[in-house]
């Protein structure tokens, strides 16, 4: 196996992961609302999960684990995707705010301080902004 192939073999799997961990928040409340399915459909596609990898991990989220990034500009990246998530069906409930601070630990996030992560970034996506604007947000948020 040449380096090239190990570093898709890894990239592929974590973007499973990623993957994996959005369609457990999707699912935290037992259903799919359509836009989450709209969301699902067009981020497969943009992590590049082929059809039959999409099917498989709806059948079984849990069984690709969560790989966090070693860059922390990655894990907002992905915290991104997640917030957008809980927010794209706008019923926030107690499951999917509690997945996300169990899978914002996950990525690596300090658990002393993933509520106020989360709680910022379900803002941020309230207030639909881009990716660029809630890395700016993110990264200066104690500042």
């Amino acid at each position: 196996m040449s380096f090239s192939d190990l570093f898709d073999s890894e990239f592929k799997q974590r973007n499973k992961g990623h993957f994996s961990a959005i369609v457990r928040v999707a699912l935290s409340d037992d259903k799919f609302a359509p836009e989450e399915k709209l969301f699902l459909d067009k981020l497969a596609v943009r992590l590049e999960i082929s059809p039959a990898e999409y099917e498989e991990i709806l059948e079984n989220p849990l069984k690709y684990p969560i790989n966090p990034p070693y860059l922390h500009e990655q894990r907002l990246e992905r915290l991104f995707d997640l917030a957008r998530m809980v927010h794209v069906d706008h019923q926030l409930g107690d499951s999917q705010e509690s997945l996300l601070r169990k899978i914002g630990v996950a990525l690596g996030f300090n658990a002393e301080n993933v509520n106020y992560i989360v709680h910022k970034s379900l803002k941020l996506a309230d207030k639909e902004v881009d990716l660029d604007t809630f890395l700016f947000e993110m990264q200066n948020m104690n500042k």
